[in-house]
């Protein structure tokens, strides 16, 4: 269990989302949800807190979603940042603040943050060739380029990645680049801008994440962290030639703005300074004091950013404390396939809100449920329908619905004790219950919200078979005393699983709370529920509908028409017609059972020098540690795959490729266009499990 007794307060962030458009399911489940139980837990447990979020409204995403929708990229801005503050407020995210970087304060905030580093000489000056359109007059960046994809042939590839395929781009790899601002071909020109030095960092970085968090941060994390330190760090650069973003505050820097990955991680310190200003508290506390601990929770494509870049940031400038854990989460994707906006396969917030207004801690619950936290995760409505059918009806609801009845059937919803205060008579109970609260905190504090979850809805498991083994609707025939301490007990019990499901479950709290007739408001894990002698319950209600079947097949067919009206006919002919490789020639089954494959873990992956194909993998096989060579650079980033569970066959013969020495090989599938993907298991799995 972490120690946290030494810290006085929290400052706690969640990713601030792009404002170029809505944002769906696998976001919340990606940050904003885990951020919110944690800052509930710890607000349930009295900690000073404060949680903060914003819209990222710099760079060119923006920029590119205003020329799509023929408006402005303040219009694209105003129009998003507002749908995605609704959405998270009526999904009950807890931000004490959701701000703007577009807001003066946010400017002024990162423009000091860059004027003290460039007053320590921290900066670096470089100039460098970057294209250039010569009919619009403007330099351009890496979205501001398209031409043919050197991997797949996709004649709209960007010029950072090609979104058909997913290999990661330079524009100078690009075949044919074109300016999508006036569609002519560009030309190198040389431009002036200011780096930050991450290699003169390499040391801190290791003393501080691969010395200082080897055995607290999750493996995925500090494997990546790892493996960028590990193949060493370069300068990046702080500004871009842009017109829409934050000014570089330099009289030498005419059409220079901040490069958004230096701009928007400052947005929690200047929406910070914005939530201490009009609650009057002193910002700098939250974020200069020692005794303060910084969370991010983020998704694990900011994992560089958040552990790596604006660390080096904070350290640089020499006043600011570093996060103390990044608890990235993997990604969740929908129905068998990733979730993409522009493919029309996903669920965005908005739309899930039209459809289910009123069921907004049941979506909560599902997330938490299958929470990406180790691995990817898949999102089903089957399964969302069967996690509320099977769990939150037929395990909460009913346990707090049949307790409730039975009180106001037999006692008319009244208290009664002989003067003494309501509490557990069974000492089984009460020591169960003890149990499950330390378990509980327990994995909050070690970010462990899935299994929280799954603890606290032990208390309602735990609840059913007391009152199924009591069963007081029997025994009210011949012991009323002994069916209304059995009933008394279960009120007890109600009361802590209201408690413990405040984070999880706010809105159901508040029906549970409201039917004991106890105020609604937020009850700490060490406070005690007090039911007097002669308190009188309200009625029963119903927490929980069952989803039907109808329902779950609306949207299921939702989403396949809103898929295939984004999907050109083109497209769709490739993905009825692939080229199929024909079988090989059949062997036997002696020669399949030689073959030893295991499941394993990725730990740290690293580019080959000198090669375009090869990463160099360390890989648990549950049997040992062993380095594994693969041709799999030109389709995953080495930080992407850290902590992905890949099929290895382990015992193949060793083989000297480069000058280091394979003792495997990872099994990968190949589409028609050439692209690898894993062999995974869909569920996690130990490292070593026998793939037959």
């Amino acid at each position: 269990m972490e120690t946290t007794e030494k810290y006085k307060r929290y400052t706690i962030t969640a990713a601030l989302p792009y404002a170029n458009g809505p944002k769906h399911i696998g976001h919340l489940a990606g940050a904003y949800i885990p951020a919110d139980l944690y800052v509930r837990y710890l607000r349930l447990k009295k900690r000073d807190v404060v949680f903060v979020c914003g819209s990222d409204e710099h760079g060119t995403a923006i920029a590119n979603q205003a020329m799509k929708e023929g408006t402005t990229p303040r219009a694209i801005i105003d129009k998003y940042h507002q749908l995605i503050k609704d959405c998270f407020e009526k999904l009950n995210i807890s931000f004490d603040i959701y701000h703007r970087t577009s807001e003066p304060i946010h400017h002024e905030t990162a423009q000091q943050f860059f004027t003290d580093l460039n007053k320590l000489g921290v900066f670096e000056e470089k100039e460098s060739e970057q294209y250039f359109d010569e009919q619009a007059n403007a330099f351009l960046a890496d979205r501001y380029i398209v031409g043919t994809c050197p991997n797949c042939g996709n004649t709209n590839a960007y010029g950072d990645q090609c979104e058909r395929c997913g290999t990661s781009l330079s524009p100078e790899e690009l075949i044919d680049p074109r300016s999508t601002l006036s569609g002519e071909k560009p030309v190198l020109r040389p431009t002036k801008h200011w780096y930050l030095p991450l290699d003169k960092y390499e040391g801190w970085l290791k003393e501080w994440i691969l010395e200082g968090h080897a055995n607290d941060w999750k493996t995925n994390v500090y494997g990546q962290c790892k493996s960028w330190i590990d193949g060493g760090l370069h300068p990046r650069a702080v500004t871009r030639d842009l017109d829409w973003g934050i000014k570089v505050p330099l009289p030498d820097a005419e059409g220079k703005v901040l490069y958004v990955w230096f701009d928007a991680p400052i947005g929690y310190i200047s929406a910070t300074r914005q939530w201490a200003l009009d609650n009057g508290k002193d910002w700098e506390l939250y974020w200069k004091d020692q005794e303060t601990k910084l969370v991010h929770f983020i998704g694990k494509d900011n994992i560089v950013f958040h552990c790596i870049v604006f660390p080096v940031m904070l350290k640089a400038q020499g006043e600011f404390i570093v996060p103390e854990n990044v608890p990235a989460n993997e990604f969740m994707n929908l129905e068998g396939d990733k979730m993409s906006t522009s493919r029309g396969w996903s669920i965005e917030m908005h739309e899930y809100l039209a459809d289910f207004p009123t069921r907004i801690d049941e979506l909560r619950y599902y997330l938490t449920a299958i929470a990406p936290e180790t691995s990817d995760s898949e999102f089903t409505w089957k399964d969302y329908q069967a996690r509320v059918n099977n769990e939150l009806v037929a395990i909460l609801g009913n346990f707090v619905n049949r307790v409730m009845v039975l009180m106001h059937k037999f006692f008319d919803g009244k208290i009664t004790t002989g003067g003494e205060k309501l509490d557990f008579t069974d000492s089984a109970l009460k020591t169960n219950v003890s149990e499950l609260y330390d378990e509980l905190e327990a994995n909050f504090e070690s970010y462990k919200f899935r299994q929280a979850q799954q603890t606290a809805m032990e208390m309602a498991r735990l609840g059913n078979r007391y009152l199924t083994e009591k069963e007081p609707w029997k025994t009210i025939k011949t012991d009323a005393e002994d069916a209304r301490n059995t009933l008394h007990n279960c009120l007890v019990l109600i009361g802590h699983l209201a408690t413990a499901l405040q984070p999880f479950l706010p809105n159901t709290s508040a029906k549970i709370f409201a039917m004991l007739n106890l105020p609604n408001s937020t009850v700490a894990f060490d406070e005690e529920i007090v039911l007097a002698d002669g308190h009188q319950l309200n009625a029963a209600a119903l927490l929980f509908e069952k989803l039907e079947d109808e329902v779950i097949q609306q949207q299921i067919d939702k989403l396949k028409a809103k898929s295939d009206a984004l999907t050109t006919p083109a497209e769709a002919l490739i993905e009825e017609t692939p080229a199929i490789v024909p079988a090989k020639e059949n062997i036997n089954y002696d020669q399949f059972a030689a073959m030893d494959i295991r499941v394993g873990t990725i730990l740290t992956a690293e580019k080959v020098a000198k090669t375009k194909k090869l990463l160099k993998l360390t890989i648990d096989t549950g049997i040992d540690t062993r380095t594994v060579v693969s041709g799999i650079a030109e389709h995953y980033e080495p930080e992407a795959i850290i902590g992905k569970q890949v099929s290895i066959l382990v015992n193949l013969e060793p083989r000297e490729i480069k000058g280091i020495l394979s003792q495997g090989m990872i099994l990968m599938a190949e589409n028609t266009e050439g692209k690898l993907s894993f062999v995974s298991p869909v569920d996690q799995l130990h490292a070593g499990s026998v793939v037959r």
